[in-house]
C-alpha cells in the first residue's frame, strides 16, 4: 500500500506561490534533519516531452493531445519514484510538486488520475491555496510564463474548487489525507511551517 519512504503531493494553482514556499520547506526540512526530495512533476514531464520532440516548453504541455499527456504522466511518475528510491531511505520524504487539476483546451483534466496515483501511492495530498485576486495579480506580474488562458479571479476560483474535488477523488484510492494550506500574502513561512508539520505527522 505504501513506498518505504513517505510520499506527499503538493498542488496549487499557477501563481499561488508554490515555488517560494517549497524553497522554505527545503530549508526547514534540512534544519530538522529530515531527508527530503522535492520533485517537480512538470519538469519531469517537459524534459520527457522535449526529448520525444512533442513539446518545446512547459506551457505547451497542457495543450498537447490528451493521450500524449497520459503517456507523459505515466513516464514522469515512474521516473520520480525511481529517483526517490535511489536517494531516500526508509525515513525519507518525497514531496511531488504538481497540479491536481489542469485547465486544457478540451476542459479540466485530472492531474492525479488513477494510473498516476497507483505509482505514487501518496500518504497525503496538500493543497496550497491563496485568495484568487492575489493569485491573479501574481500571474499578471510573472512575465516568464504564458498563463493568459487560465483567466481572471473568477476562473481561478473555479479552478481552486475543481482542484479540491480532484484531490479528494485521487485520495480515495490509497486513503490519502487531503490538507488545504493557506499561503497568505507576505508570509510564505507560515505555509512552509504547516507543510513540514504535516509531513512529520504522516
Amino acid at each position: 500500500m505504501r513506498h518505504r519512504f513517505r510520499v506527499g503531493i503538493i498542488t496549487g494553482i499557477p501563481g499561488v506561490g508554490k515555488t517560494t514556499v517549497l524553497e522554505i520547506v527545503k530549508k526547514k526540512a534540512e534544519e530538522r534533519g529530515l531527508r527530503l526530495l522535492v520533485a517537480n512533476y512538470g519538469t519531469y514531464m517537459v524534459n520527457t516531452a522535449i526529448k520525444e520532440g512533442i513539446a518545446k516548453d512547459r506551457d505547451m504541455l497542457r495543450h498537447l493531445k490528451l493521450r500524449d499527456q497520459l503517456e507523459l504522466q505515466r513516464m514522469a511518475a515512474e521516473n520520480i519514484i525511481r529517483d526517490a528510491e535511489d536517494k531516500l531511505g526508509d525515513n525519507g520524504f518525497l514531496l511531488v510538486d504538481t497540479h491536481s487539476v489542469v485547465k486544457t483546451s478540451v476542459g479540466y483534466w485530472p492531474g492525479l488520475p488513477r494510473h498516476v496515483v497507483d505509482v505514487f501511492k501518496p500518504d497525503i495530498i496538500i493543497l496550497l491555496e491563496a485568495d484568487p485576486e492575489l493569485i491573479h495579480q501574481r500571474q499578471v506580474k510573472d512575465s516568464s510564463r504564458k498563463r493568459g488562458d487560465i483567466g481572471g479571479p473568477e476562473s481561478i476560483r473555479e479552478l481552486i474548487y475543481f482542484a479540491r474535488y480532484a484531490a479528494m477523488a485521487s485520495a480515495v484510492f490509497y486513503a490519502s489525507a487531503v490538507a488545504p494550506v493557506e499561503n497568505p500574502e507576505g508570509n510564505p513561512e507560515s505555509a512552509a511551517n504547516r507543510i513540514v508539520e504535516l509531513l512529520e505527522n504522516i
